[in-house]
């Protein structure tokens, strides 16, 4: 995920962060904090669950947020 910011200095600066995370995604999918990245922990398998979903939170320096549904 990405979002922008632009402010100057730290109030421009964006952190992510796992908002909610359902079911058994927390042991599935990992969500850099500094990039928005989001890998897999091991690999998926349609057997264990069709979808998933994330909700990730961007945060700036200033303490504005805003959050993405990701699934």
């Amino acid at each position: 995920v990405t979002a922008t910011d632009l402010d100057d200095g730290i109030n421009g600066d964006v952190k992510y962060s796992l908002k909610t995370i359902k079911g058994k995604s927390s042991k599935i999918f990992h969500l850099r904090a500094q990039t928005g990245g989001i890998t897999l922990l091991h690999s998926l398998d349609f057997e264990e669950g069709e979808s998933y979903e994330l909700e990730v939170q961007a945060r700036d320096g200033g303490g504005l947020s805003d959050i993405a549904k990701v699934m």
